[in-house]
């Protein structure tokens, strides 16, 4: 078993591999029970430093975050399609299961901008923004009430969905757009965003993920913000983690590790003014999955017991 035997490795794996043994992954009482398990599971802080585990765990490891990337994008679809069947479907956004997860996830982002962004930004751009694009929708009924909104999703369907659910609302049918493209394919219009929100899941892995980074540090507009969801510990088990070393182009501000029920980390860096090195050329293409939501469908954020890590210069170096 080598580092398999680790007991908190042990209860990921079984749990892996009872989800990878379900018929699909659409919302259903045995899809949300295992769900909730792995969730139950990887939330205790943990030590444990996934990047140190043995090659098997690390293959099982990137297929579970593509299981729960799946998983995340059927829930929303199906809640989507629900929510689309009423005549004014943003009335009706709390049938969600985890509605309220989301208005206190984007109400801890909006304070986490409002700390490092000195006015209220008029544009910003959502990557992976799936068929339910709900921190968009919270931050812009909520908090952001006169910004435009530039949603991006490589799946047409996810986008068609979305769409579908703001053509009656006057206000925000005006200030939201969608594009149907491969981020890394969107280069000069990125310039025109002070913001940029990065899915969790937009990469599925750690190299996938430092790509996409690459090409926004190219194409943002200098002293552009990111915002970006990470994991740390055992929920790195979920997420793909990024680490601050990771973020070529940008200063890194803080990165805020939950010690509670949220999963997520969130990390905010800041685009360089100047070039700070030569960015990797002739990257390819990747393909954008619908995000796994945080799997806060699985979560009850809450504020408190955060951690938040400033950037020390040394520290990185």
């Amino acid at each position: 078993m080598g580092c398999q035997d680790e007991p908190l490795v042990q209860k990921v794996w079984e749990l892996y591999e009872q989800i990878s043994s379900l018929e699909n992954l659409k919302p259903s009482k045995d899809v949300n029970m295992m769900f909730t398990k792995l969730v139950l599971t990887c939330m205790p802080p943990n030590p444990i430093d996934v990047t140190k585990l043995c090659k098997k765990v690390q293959e099982m490891r990137s297929k579970l975050i593509r299981l729960c990337g799946e998983a995340e994008g059927h829930l929303e679809s199906h809640y989507s399609t629900i929510l689309g069947s009423y005549e004014n479907p943003l009335d009706h956004l709390n049938i969600f299961p985890y509605y309220s997860n989301y208005l206190k996830l984007s109400l801890l982002e909006f304070n986490i901008l409002s700390q490092h962004y000195t006015h209220v930004p008029s544009k910003i751009a959502f990557v992976g923004s799936g068929p339910l694009p709900l921190t968009s929708i919270v931050l812009a009924s909520k908090h952001l009430t006169n910004t435009t909104f530039h949603n991006y999703d490589i799946d047409p369907l996810a986008n068609s969905q979305a769409i579908g659910l703001f053509s009656s609302d006057s206000d925000l049918s005006k200030r939201f757009f969608f594009h149907t493209n491969d981020i890394m394919n969107v280069t000069n219009d990125l310039k025109d965003y002070e913001v940029v929100f990065l899915a969790a899941l937009v990469g599925m892995d750690k190299e996938e993920k430092v790509k996409v980074v690459d090409h926004l540090a190219k194409y943002m507009a200098p002293g552009a913000l990111l915002m970006l969801r990470s994991a740390h510990g055992a929920r790195a088990f979920l997420y793909p983690v990024l680490d601050p070393r990771d973020l070529r182009g940008f200063e890194f501000l803080s990165v805020f590790h939950p010690t509670d029920e949220v999963i997520n980390s969130v990390v905010i860096a800041r685009k360089y003014a100047m070039p700070t090195h030569s960015l990797e050329k002739g990257l390819g293409p990747i393909i954008l999955p619908n995000k796994c939501a945080e799997i806060q469908a699985f979560n009850h954020f809450n504020q408190g017991n955060m951690i938040e890590e400033l950037a020390i210069e040394d520290k990185l170096s």
